[in-house]
């Protein structure tokens, strides 16, 4: 009769689990909670496949940062030139202009060479690993992390400036109005970075429409312009209140004309700034990647130079000029002179400034998107923190992230919250990047020696040569005004990144074994083992780390505590014995109070025996982190650490989250409390049976019923003859209690005293009357 019960137990096992298929899930932490609403619920890994991008929607989000720059190009020059030129400065920027479009030629067609032949993400990067190495690929790495950091607060100090062109009441606003630049670009750097922690995508078509948008609007007022000054004339712009100051030189004949004009084209070396993205996101592109990759420069490139050169012939013509407080800006006072001041007028420049602010914050955020990657890029080849290589919450690389935000706005903080003052940061990094991409592919084509690759050779190296002169020319000439900071980190980063991976290689070289000098021979088979628990007090973390040790089934089991103060010793000794552990307590003198030294040296004197493996156990109290690092030492840590390095001896820390249990403890007492109030009782009486149901204290027939109520009791038996593990639980409405019996199982899920159950199965009667069910289908219940 019982095998029979047994086998009809065992056949019903599969309905239990189908009426509980998914257990409770434990409770999340406070910040968890906080991060899911926050971020959105966390993304699974199979989500990370995105789309490809077609031509037309790659151009739009490929090329905002390259277009963006033309924005403020053409001021830059100008903040240069009129201080010294004066008037002067207006016909001078024409020829400056020239030099950077012929940049302009140099880079894209540079770098249509890049994309021919990398057709996947990492750009300048993987162009200097692949034909320099991985060490001199670091200059590339670093030229390109400042680069993202320093595009980031130019592009929303210049987005800021246009908001503040197009509505100059916000720079009036009592107590924020002197810094409205700043809190703007700060607000606009922590919205991207939440948002990129969101997951946002930058395939998407929302990020292709400042492109379209600015660049329309932009030849719109070129064009414009260019009508009405051979229509019926431009009026130049009258300058206001804090207008960069003018020189009285009206040629090139002082001495420091050469000097200016070498800052002025640096300045205007930026708006070749974010023409290189498209090679940073080649794999993004529809098959054939290559070709695509290629048209999409030479269509980005050919609009960035209208623009540029539009922008100047306009600041020629109508004489705007920069100003100290970054606004109004130079394109504003473009926009505002060709279209007028009639109602269409205002329209087109409030048009025009929404794009250029769009454009700009766009382009900023595009950095968000490729200094994370590039820093995983880095970190995998193991010259950054790996933890820079995870993915966070919702799939984006959090840690890149939030690494940029901060130093953004660290460095808008420190430089100032406008685009002349950032402007010393910017180019060195971006222009290394470009020389390091042209060099690596003069070298690519020097060693395959593919079809026309003399021609292929004479460009990039072009590219390369007139880059690195560029970023020679801006370290001189800026070097003043705030490019020595970047002359001085620069090398600084660069050794840092090397020896990063120096460690790193030294860390795989000793996992790995490679280090081992001997013959390689067989793990050693240890006829001994010795495990010591240290005990520094009497509570239950050391009661959980004597379980554990237990567990591990010893050949010799100590208990060991380092006696630093008598009377202390003492009363742990007492309170050990009374508590009956089985196990003696040995203390140890520890004179000079060096635990991390005493520990090692006990477990060598163990290990020293031939064929005998030391453990020590040690329990180690966690608490909260900020807590734990003010309140609390780190011994476990660090006894582990110099036992780890004895032959024959490992250290296993056993946890204990203090923490939670402080948690637990306080829920426990305040439903205790709760219960002990008046009209709080009934939620702890047993339940009466629900409709549906059978009153347990009606079972007193076998046959097949459905009860309900609430769990009593669960405890753990062996069972016979297999010996295996069961679990019986009491479970009681007002009626009466049975008894259901789990079959194979030392623990389920939510089957804990004082939860609700219902229970659905074959119920047998005991010799004492009570009734029993085995293996039952089982649902919990709120």
């Amino acid at each position: 009769m019982v095998a029979a019960t047994t086998a009809r137990a065992a056949a019903e096992r599969p309905q239990a689990h189908a009426a509980h298929p998914l257990a409770p899930e434990p409770p999340e932490g406070f910040w968890y909670s906080v991060k899911c609403r926050v971020l959105g619920p966390p993304l699974v890994t199979g989500q990370l496949a995105g789309e490809r991008l077609s031509r037309p929607l790659a151009l739009g989000v490929l090329s905002c940062d390259g277009l963006s720059s033309a924005a403020y190009g053409t001021e830059e020059i100008l903040y240069a030139l009129l201080p010294f030129f004066g008037l002067a400065a207006f016909t001078l920027v024409l020829p400056l202009t020239l030099v950077v479009l012929f940049g302009v030629l140099l880079v894209v067609l540079s770098y249509r060479e890049v994309v021919s032949v990398y057709t996947r993400a990492g750009g300048s990067y993987v162009v200097a690993r692949e034909n320099f190495g991985p060490r001199v690929a670091q200059v590339a790495a670093v030229a390109l992390l400042i680069d993202y950091v320093v595009t980031v607060a130019v592009q929303t100090a210049a987005g800021s400036a246009a908001i503040v062109s197009a509505f100059p009441a916000l720079s009036r606003v009592p107590v924020i109005g002197p810094k409205i630049l700043l809190v703007i670009s700060v607000a606009a750097i922590c919205g991207m970075c939440l948002g990129n922690l969101r997951g946002i995508r930058e395939a998407g078509r929302v990020f292709a429409l400042p492109t379209y948008l600015f660049a329309g609007s932009v030849l719109v007022m070129i064009i414009t312009g260019i009508v009405r000054e051979l229509t019926s004339g431009l009026t130049r712009v009258t300058p206001g209140a804090g207008a960069v100051g003018m020189g009285s030189h009206s040629g090139l004949i002082a001495i420091g004309a050469v000097y200016i004009m070498a800052k002025a084209f640096a300045n205007g070396g930026s708006s070749l700034t974010g023409i290189e993205a498209v090679s940073n996101a080649v794999s993004a592109l529809r098959p054939p990647e290559g070709r695509h990759a290629r048209q999409i420069l030479a269509t980005q490139g050919t609009i960035v130079a209208v623009l540029i050169a539009g922008i100047s012939w306009l600041a020629h013509v109508t004489h705007a000029i920069p100003y100290t407080a970054g606004f109004p800006t130079v394109i504003a006072q473009e926009a505002g002179t060709v279209f007028g001041q009639s109602p269409i007028g205002r329209v087109m420049f409030l048009v025009l400034q929404a794009a250029t602010a769009a454009i700009l914050f766009t382009g900023g955020n595009t950095s968000f998107t490729g200094f994370p990657f590039l820093a995983s890029f880095v970190a995998e080849d193991s010259f950054l923190p790996r933890w820079l290589n995870r993915r966070g919450h919702r799939l984006a690389f959090s840690n890149g992230i939030i690494l940029l935000a901060a130093l953004s706005v660290t460095l808008m903080l420190v430089a100032g919250a406008t685009v002349d003052a950032l402007i010393p940061f910017y180019a060195i990094g971006v222009f290394t990047g470009f020389a390091m991409a042209g060099f690596g592919m003069a070298r690519y084509h020097r060693r395959t020696r593919e079809p026309g690759w003399r021609r292929k050779l004479v460009i990039n190296l072009a590219g390369g040569v007139y880059t690195a002169l560029v970023v020679l020319l801006f370290a001189v000439v800026k070097f003043t005004e705030g490019a020595w900071l970047i002359v001085i980190i620069f090398p600084v980063l660069v050794f840092a990144l090397i020896r990063l991976n120096r460690e790193y290689r030294a860390e795989a070289e000793c996992l790995a074994g490679s280090g081992h000098t001997g013959p390689r021979t067989q793990p050693p088979n240890y006829s001994r083992r010795v495990v010591l628990l240290l005990v520094d007090g009497y509570d239950l973390a050391t009661i959980a780390a004597l379980k554990y040790a237990r567990g591990l089934r010893p050949t010799s089991l100590r208990a060991v505590h380092f006696s630093l103060d008598g009377a202390r010793a003492d009363q742990l000794r007492r309170q050990w014995v009374d508590a009956g552990t089985g196990i003696p307590l040995e203390l140890i003198d520890c004179p000079d109070r060096r635990l991390s030294h005493a520990a090692g040296r006990l477990a060598h004197s163990f290990a020293a025996a031939p064929g005998t493996h030391v453990t020590v156990v040690l329990p180690r109290r966690c608490y909260p982190p900020l807590a734990g690092r003010l309140l609390h030492d780190h011994t476990a840590d660090r006894i582990a650490r110099v036992v780890s390095r004895v032959p024959d001896a490992a250290a296993t820390i056993v946890p204990f989250d203090v923490r939670h249990k402080v948690a637990t403890t306080g829920a426990k007492r305040a439903r205790l409390a709760a219960a002990a109030r008046p009209g709080r009782l009934e939620d702890y009486e047993w339940p009466a049976p629900p409709p549906g149901t059978i009153p347990i204290g009606s079972l007193h027939q076998p046959g097949h019923a459905t009860v309900q109520g609430r769990l009593r009791a669960a405890e753990i038996r062996s069972s016979q003859p297999a010996g295996t593990s069961v679990l019986a639980c009491e479970v009681a409405d007002s009626t009466g209690e049975i008894t259901a019996v789990f079959l194979g199982r030392a623990h389920i899920i939510g089957i804990e005293p004082g939860n609700r159950i219902r229970l659905n199965g074959k119920v047998g009667i005991g010799a004492d009357g009570r009734p029993t069910m085995m293996n039952p289908a089982y649902e919990l219940l709120p």
